[in-house]
């Protein structure tokens, strides 16, 4: 199977083992609650954050879905890209040595990300899937990274979601549209277990059939861009 290199792959392949172990210590003056119901609000280093959970969850959860750093570039963007913060330079002058000096932003991304996908797999139930948000940037290095740690047999879809219904006017060519990456433990568990929700009937209102269309119902979608004007 083909792998994704990296600078500095060497040296996080096995890093989510050389953390060590955290004790998870509670805020009475932030809970509320029952503290034995089992919910938690964890703040902190999410690396450290999975290492410290990890003993209480390992092979227990059934569904994780995380929204990494899309890694556009934009320091100042919603997702907080800030590849480099001085809290990631301080951690990948720790993990990944001298070596750090020469990373690109995005292999910047890929030490960050390979050692926190390793320990959530660590998490997933034997029936648990994994969703993750993200979009052009680095959805293509984010398959190749989960091939390799999830398994490329794993690989259940990478779905498209509409986030926009008009175009924006962004570079050459407008972006309306996010991915989400989908992994299961067991392929076949997944297909037989999906829990199907259908359409309410409040929902299904704005789609009609007014040609008679064998599939169902449907909805016309303008195709025009946001702040264009029409042709008279």
């Amino acid at each position: 199977m083909p792998k994704l290199d990296w600078i500095g792959k060497k040296a996080v392949v096995n890093h989510h083992r050389e953390v060590p172990f955290h004790l998870l210590r509670s805020n009475e003056e932030l809970s509320v609650g029952d503290p034995g119901s089992g919910n938690l609000l964890v703040q902190g280093d999410n690396l450290l954050a999975l290492k410290a959970l990890l003993p209480y969850y390992a092979g227990q959860v059934k569904c994780i879905y995380i929204d990494p750093p899309y890694n556009t570039g934009n320091e100042g963007w919603v997702y907080n890209d800030n590849v480099n913060s001085p809290e990631m330079r301080e951690w990948l002058g720790r993990a990944v040595g001298k070596e750090a000096e020469d990373l690109s932003r995005h292999d910047k991304w890929l030490c960050m990300m390979y050692p926190r996908l390793a320990l959530l797999k660590e998490f997933l139930h034997e029936d648990g899937s994994i969703w993750i948000s993200i979009d052009d940037c680095e959805v293509a290095s984010l398959r190749h990274l989960m091939d390799e740690i999830f398994g490329r047999q794993r690989f259940i879809a990478c779905n498209v979601w509409q986030k926009r219904y008009s175009r924006e006017n962004r570079e050459a060519i407008g972006d309306v549209h996010e991915y989400l990456l989908i992994y299961a433990m067991n392929p076949e568990r997944f297909k037989e277990k999906r829990n199907l929700v259908p359409l309410t009937e409040q929902q299904a209102k704005i789609y009609k059939n007014p040609n008679n269309d064998p599939k169902g119902r449907w909805r016309a979608i303008p195709m025009t861009a946001q702040d264009v004007p029409h042709s008279p």
